[in-house]
């Protein structure tokens, strides 16, 4: 098999006239599109639609529109184009021509305006079959191609005897396995179906035909004999049987030997793409009036040529030839015409000459063969006519040019006649001058190209602003990753694009729950405009994942666009319903950009397995501190009467816990259940009262101490936000009457948060602390609070100053203190361990009394923060 490759395209010297005969205004594909020339000047086209008209070349208008019940996809007509075939949806119809024309002419005056409308109805129905694409008639056998759910179906229907109209009856039918890549494009193109016949089987043209009009009629070939029986097998050759060639559009060319006993469908090659055209060309005149040679043509432009392979004295018989060329595609639509392969790209119409590197002598070719079997490149020629998607055969003029009849994209009738000589067209010769040349043919090659410019100008302008808003996002992305490889050494009130947020409690169906309000502050130069999103992620620190790996966060995500620089966008989330969630609790903020929002489908191709693009902005901690509810100022009568109500709270639910335990069919332990209920958990925390002074107190010192440093330090811990993180309610500056504050907890229970001065003795030297004391009858109510305060302490660390060695040496006696402990508690710890594995006589509820006796002594840590 010889291989070729055009790669560029030369444009003809000679320029093609183009004449528009009419502009009708539809928008038609190349796989639904057809045009046939009819009787005398009349001309047959369809667009995909349910209608098929007929142009007159002599009035330059349609004069009849054919309306079926549904879309046309095939048209062909009868060898004496009398009769017209046409396939839609139901089936094959049959149309006489003079008829039509007879209506057509009898027609009142103003159908120069307004053509004849012929409704085809369902008495025209000659073959009922659903699906059909393509139609072929053979002598008295009409053949349709239809495209089946798993493979493609070729049926022959015999010609009724009694009249035109009647039902076609089925001969015969036959089947090959459609592609699978067929099945799933989903969009259904039109095969090509043509009849081959051998010399042999017609009587020579006579010497009055022209060899274009005898061995290219419509659909119909007359081939040479060798040739005819390389390729098709000798049976069919004695046999004199026409040939069908089915180009489907998965890439194989198959063949069926239409009068052949047993025959069936077989593949005669494959293009590997889908068969746009199948013809015949004469290449060599050595035989006037026959071809010797099989064009066919692929989509993606590969064009295989099927001749006779001339055998030499040391190659033997003569074996079929295929030569495969590549153009540039892709190819809609294409016709032959003696030597010549004329071919539409929809954006230019080309020729190729198909008998250089076919006509060469066999010394060339045994040549060639012994050396890689490549021929020179050749190019094929532009005609400079664009939004060709049909093609008519090829017509001689009457002043022996070739004329081209073709539909455009834009729905325009136009006649291509190309310059004479063009056989010579490849050599260079001088450019002729065309003094004649048609305005017209020239202005609509203008308006053309300033379509075309249009287009490309609204493509471009589209690009750029995808471009830009591109680079927005890559400096945004960029002022991130900086901000937060920076993180360490920036704080985040100095970040472009951060996060706050304020907590606070609502109540709604009766039940109370905690919001968090989240804003995004952008302080950048660049708008966040449409494709970014706002993800925040939630989580508790203490929960653990679920079972399976599955993990406990809640992630909200708030789409949005345009923020401009200096604006804030404020989203409002559930946190916690009461008693529901542990703190503390994280919040991760990020900006997500959705690339398919700007790229749309060819976001797909980005590489990478998503295309969005996450930028952590900041995170946030709402502890035990923001969940707290604070009861307001009370007097001593308030608080007694509260303390009232608190004794009645607790005698109801220990009321309510007997009875429960009372249910569960275990008497005993009642009492030590309301016991446990009333109950007091508390954890302590020391901090140096000079490190207060200096760090709080210097702020304002209008109290005396010693009650001076204990307010400051509980009016420092609801207030201050070091994670970002405000309550609502409290304001930025929360004050107090008292160093004991009364709240409640996120889970109901009541706590006790309270400061006092405490004079801490170590051998010679002495120090004076502030205990940090939280106390409540739940466990949990301790440990988020316990948690809170730590870590705003932490926070103090960091301002304060180094601390002496005196201070060092205090701090040393307690830690010596604090490892004794630890080690005693250690053990306690193993043996309660060993005790419940060995099943020593330990229940276990003596196991958990001790477990959270070691607990409250860890709380009760004698170190203090210096």
């Amino acid at each position: 098999m010889l291989g070729f490759f055009f790669g560029g395209v030369v444009t003809m010297e000679g320029r093609c006239a183009v004449e528009t005969w009419a502009e009708f205004g539809f928008s038609g594909t190349p796989c639904t599109s057809r045009v046939k020339c009819g009787v005398g000047t009349n001309v047959l086209f369809c667009t995909g639609s349910d209608e098929v008209s007929v142009f007159s070349t002599q009035e330059r208008r349609i004069i009849a529109v054919l309306k079926f019940p549904g879309p046309v996809s095939d048209l062909i007509q009868s060898h004496d184009k009398q009769l017209l075939y046409v396939a839609s949806r139901s089936g094959v119809y049959c149309v006489s021509l003079q008829f039509l024309l007879s209506r057509s002419q009898s027609s009142p005056a103003d159908a120069l305006f307004h053509p004849a409308e012929v409704k085809i109805s369902s008495e025209s129905l000659v073959v009922e079959e659903e699906g059909v694409l393509s139609l072929l008639l053979v002598g008295s056998v009409l053949l349709t191609l239809s495209q089946r759910d798993t493979s493609w179906m070729l049926i022959l229907h015999n010609s009724p005897k009694q009249s035109v109209s009647s039902r076609w009856g089925m001969l015969r039918s036959f089947s090959l396995p459609l592609d699978s890549t067929v099945v799933h494009t989903g969009t259904r193109r039109r095969p090509v179906l043509i009849c081959v016949h051998s010399i042999d089987s017609a009587p020579p043209p006579s010497s009055s035909t022209s060899s274009s009009e005898a061995a290219l009629t419509d659909d119909h070939f007359h081939l040479e004999p060798v040739l005819f029986k390389l390729l098709f097998g000798i049976d069919a050759a004695l046999a004199k049987s026409p040939v069908i060639l089915c180009g489907l559009p998965d890439g194989c060319l198959c063949f069926l030997p239409l009068h052949l006993p047993g025959s069936r469908l077989r593949v005669l090659h494959s293009l590997e793409q889908p068969v746009v055209f199948v013809g015949a060309s004469v290449v060599i005149e050595t035989c006037p009036g026959y071809a010797q040679c099989l064009v066919a043509v692929g989509e993606l432009g590969r064009v295989v040529l099927m001749k006779t392979d001339r055998g030499g004295p040391d190659r033997g018989d003569n074996i079929a030839g295929f030569i495969e060329r590549c153009v540039p595609g892709p190819v809609m639509c294409g016709c032959v015409d003696k030597k010549y392969l004329y071919y539409s790209t929809g954006s230019d119409l080309l020729v190729l000459n198909l008998s250089e590197g076919s006509s060469r002598s066999e010394s060339q070719e045994r040549v060639e063969e012994t050396s890689s079997k490549i021929s020179a490149p050749q190019s094929p020629i532009s005609l400079n006519v664009c939004r060709v998607i049909a093609l008519a055969e090829p017509a001689c003029g009457t002043a022996g040019g070739v004329q081209l009849l073709g539909l455009t994209g834009r729905g325009q009738l136009q006649r291509i006649t190309l310059p004479q000589g063009g056989e010579d067209a490849t050599s260079p010769k001088v450019p002729s001058t065309q003094v004649g040349r048609s305005v017209r043919d020239l202005l609509s090659a203008i308006g053309d190209v300033c379509e075309r410019a249009s287009a490309l100008k609204t493509a471009i302008k589209s690009k750029n602003q995808i471009l830009r808003h591109l680079n927005q996002v890559l400096n945004i992305s960029f002022l991130l990753i900086d901000s937060t490889n920076s993180e360490q050494h920036l704080p985040v009130q100095e970040k472009p694009i951060r996060c706050h947020a304020t907590t606070s409690w609502s109540r709604l169906l009766q039940t109370d729950s905690l919001n968090l309000i989240c804003v995004l502050d952008n302080s950048s130069p660049y708008v966040l405009e449409r494709g970014w999103t706002l993800s925040i992620a939630v989580f508790p620190l203490s929960c653990s994942p679920r079972a399976g790996g599955e993990s406990s966060s809640t992630v909200f995500s708030f789409p949005f666009h345009n923020l401009h620089p200096g604006e804030t966008l404020e989203v409002t989330l559930p946190l916690a319903a009461a008693g529901d969630t542990p703190f503390p609790v994280t919040v991760s903020c990020s900006l997500v950009f959705s690339l398919s929002s700007l790229l749309g489908e060819e976001a797909a191709n980005v590489s990478g397995s998503s295309s969005c693009i996450s930028l952590p902005l900041n995170t946030l901690t709402v502890d035990g501190l923001h969940a707290l509810r604070v009861n307001s100022p009370v007097t001593t009568h308030n608080k007694a009467t509260s303390h009232c109500r608190d004794t009645r709270t607790d005698a109801v639910q220990a009321f309510l816990s007997s009875c429960r335990t009372g249910c569960s069919g275990r008497g005993e332990g009642g009492g030590e259940s309301v016991s446990k209920q009333q109950e007091l958990y508390s954890a302590c925390i020391r901090v140096s009262a000079e490190l207060l002074r200096e760090t709080l107190v210097s702020r304002s010192s209008d109290l005396e101490p010693p009650q001076h440093v204990c307010v400051s330090l509980l009016e420092w811990l609801m207030s201050d936000d070091p994670g970002g993180v405000k309550t609502a309610h409290r304001g930025d500056k929360f004050s107090l009457s008292s160093s004991v504050v009364h709240a409640r907890a996120p889970n109901g229970h009541m706590v006790k948060l309270m400061a006092k001065e405490v004079e801490s003795m170590k051998t010679e030297e002495s120090m004076t602390t502030v205990d940090v004391q939280v106390e409540s009858s739940s466990v949990a109510a301790v440990c988020e609070l316990h948690h809170a305060v730590l870590r705003r302490l932490q926070t103090l660390l960091l301002r304060a100053p180094e601390r002496a060695a005196s201070t060092k040496r205090i701090q040393s006696l307690g830690l010596r203190q604090a490892l004794q402990r630890a080690e005693r508690l250690l053990q306690q710890i193993q043996q309660s361990r060993i005790s419940a594995a060995l099943g020593a006589g330990v229940s276990t509820e003596q196991t958990t009394r001790s477990r959270l006796s070691v607990y409250r002594e860890l709380r009760e840590n004698p170190l203090f923060i210096i």
